[in-house]
């Protein structure tokens, strides 16, 4: 009987991660990382001014500052087992192929969370206006209004009256609602914006002072804009943007720390773990500059 011949490739092919470029854009406290609470001290509002006084002396008050705070979170991958066998007997190399992919995934995780982060708590909200769309989030039922250009519009009025600088404001949302996006506008408008692209640090384009970035999930939100549980399966929940000034929000990410155990008499491998120390939060007491973009309902 005649022998099939097997060809394995000397490399093997790992799993794909979504774009997380965006956090860079935000005040870094990775300096405080490794205490348990970070402190961001926000000024009170100013004592007023008065045209042509008349009544002297004039009165004094005293200013309440405020003390915004949020916590350091620890996140750690499972311990994962490299068997002997594993590392003589195949022909790619699986040891790196693991620790590649679980450090991946627990940085996916990580920016996956600050943008929960940024988000929780946010009352600034701009609903969608656009045509009827099937809905993107896992579970949904119904259609939602597709985000466009007005609400982009309205995402940056809303800024302006909060006097919030224009420089530095971004978008983040996810695959499908850019697409939406990029079908609301002009041939011209979207020459302009794909013009403005810069592939090498993420960005897809510029549009009435945001920069845009993307990746495949951003936010999921109730039908009333809320911030909704990551593991919720409501059928009224929709996909949602955020967007942020630079100033306005904090990161704070440590290094990823590997734990090894080589050669462990007891299980006949190495066993790998991985820890990384990271949070986030908007730096305002009164949140301006930060606003959810939510998928509003048809009527």
């Amino acid at each position: 009987m005649a022998l099939n011949v097997e060809i394995w490739k000397r490399e093997i092919v790992n799993g794909l991660f979504a774009d997380n470029s965006f956090a860079a854009n935000s005040v870094d406290d990775s300096a405080y990382v490794n205490a348990k609470t970070v402190h961001v001290p926000n000024a009170g509002a100013p004592s007023g001014v008065v045209k042509n006084r008349a009544e002297l002396p004039a009165s004094i008050s005293t200013r309440t500052d405020y003390d915004l705070t949020y916590d350091i979170a620890e996140f750690t991958t499972n311990p994962i087992r490299i068997s002997n066998a594993d590392k003589v007997e195949l022909s790619y190399d699986k040891r790196n192929s693991i620790l590649a992919m679980d450090r991946a995934e627990l940085i996916e995780k990580v920016h996956e969370a600050l943008i929960r982060d940024w988000a929780t708590g946010i009352t600034n909200k701009v609903v969608t206006t656009g045509d009827s769309v099937a809905p993107t989030v896992a579970s949904a039922t119904g259609n939602r209004k597709a985000f466009t250009k007005a609400d982009v519009l309205s995402a940056a009025y809303l800024f302006d009256k909060q006097n919030i600088p224009s420089d530095g404001r971004f978008i983040l949302c996810d695959s499908a609602m850019y697409y939406e996006l990029l079908a609301s506008l002009t041939e011209s408008e979207s020459n302009a914006f794909l013009a403005s692209a810069d592939a090498q640090k993420g960005i897809l384009g510029k549009l009435y002072g945001f920069t845009f970035y993307n990746r495949s999930s951003a936010l999921r939100c109730t039908a009333a804009g809320a911030l909704a549980a990551a593991d919720s399966t409501t059928a009224t929940d929709g996909a949602g943007c955020l967007a942020w000034q630079r100033d306005c929000v904090s990161r704070a990410l440590g290094e990823v720390k590997m734990f090894d155990q080589s050669g462990d008499p007891t299980y006949y491998g190495d066993i790998f773990s991985f820890l990384v120390r990271a949070g986030g939060k908007y730096r305002r007491y009164d949140k301006k500059g930060v606003a959810i973009i939510y998928q509003g309902t048809p009527a």
